[in-house]
């Protein structure tokens, strides 16, 4: 499931969500982490959008290069893995160890 031309944890794609208001199809790029089939996504807060469309209806689409992962997004609340998802994502010290909200994306 994970994207064909990245061997890596991190990349950059799309994330599609429903909105929350309008219930059309709302899309952002973001850098995501690929850990043990699922895709993670963060924030430093939870004013983005994206990240309020999931909290209402938390059917995603990823899309990266020429593929699109349908899957179901939800916030991580174990605090070990969020850790770890910024330690992946970040090289920036100061980041790595920023709080984040952390989502969850398991491919369906």
């Amino acid at each position: 499931m994970q994207p064909n031309h990245q061997n890596k944890t991190t990349f950059l794609g799309y994330l599609s969500t429903i909105g929350r208001v309008t219930g059309k199809t709302r899309t952002v790029k973001l850098r995501f982490v690929f850990l043990d089939g699922k895709f993670y996504a963060s924030r430093r807060d939870s004013n983005a959008n994206w990240l309020k469309n999931i909290l209402r209806n938390p059917n995603v689409v990823i899309r990266v290069d020429d593929r699109e992962i349908s899957g179901y997004a939800q916030i991580v609340k174990d605090q070990e893995l969020a850790r770890k998802i910024s330690e992946l994502k970040y090289t920036d010290k100061n980041k790595k160890e920023e709080p984040r909200v952390v989502i969850e994306i398991t491919p369906k």
